[in-house]
C-alpha cells in the first residue's frame, strides 16, 4: 500500500471510528443490551487504534521506503474490516456466529504488528 493510500485508509478509518462511536453512544444505548454495546465499543476502539497506526505508518513510509510498511498497512486495514466489522455485525444483529470470525481479524492485527517488529529489527 502506498503512503498516500495508507494515509487515506487511516483518515477514513478514524472518521468512521468517531462516527460509529457517536452512533453507539447515542443511537444504540438503551436499544441493545449492555453486553452487545460493549462488543460494539470494542470494535470501535480497535478500529481507532489501527486507523491511528495507519496514519503513523503513512508518515513512516513517506520518510523511509519500506515494503514492510505496505504489508502492515494491508494487514491493519483487513483486520479493521474483519475484526471490527464482525463485532459490529454481532452487536447489531445479536447473531453470535459473527464472533467466530473476529479472531481472524485479530490475527491480521498481530501479523501487521509482527511485520513491523521484524522490519524494525532489520533496519
Amino acid at each position: 500500500m502506498t503512503p498516500l493510500l495508507t494515509f487515506r485508509a487511516g483518515a477514513a478509518g478514524m472518521f468512521l471510528a468517531v462516527a460509529l462511536g457517536a452512533f453507539g453512544a447515542h443511537a444504540l444505548r438503551g436499544r441493545i443490551g449492555e453486553d452487545l454495546l460493549a462488543i460494539f465499543e470494542t470494535g470501535v476502539r480497535y478500529q481507532a487504534y489501527h486507523a491511528l497506526a495507519l496514519l503513523a505508518l503513512a508518515a513512516w513510509a513517506a520518510q523511509f521506503e519500506s515494503a514492510a510498511a505496505g504489508r502492515a498497512a494491508w494487514l491493519f486495514s483487513a483486520g479493521i474490516v474483519v475484526f471490527s466489522g464482525s463485532l459490529y455485525a454481532l452487536a447489531l444483529t445479536g447473531i453470535r456466529k459473527f464472533g467466530a470470525v473476529t479472531p481472524i481479524g485479530g490475527l491480521m492485527f498481530l501479523a501487521g504488528w509482527f511485520t513491523l517488529l521484524t522490519a524494525g529489527w532489520k533496519r
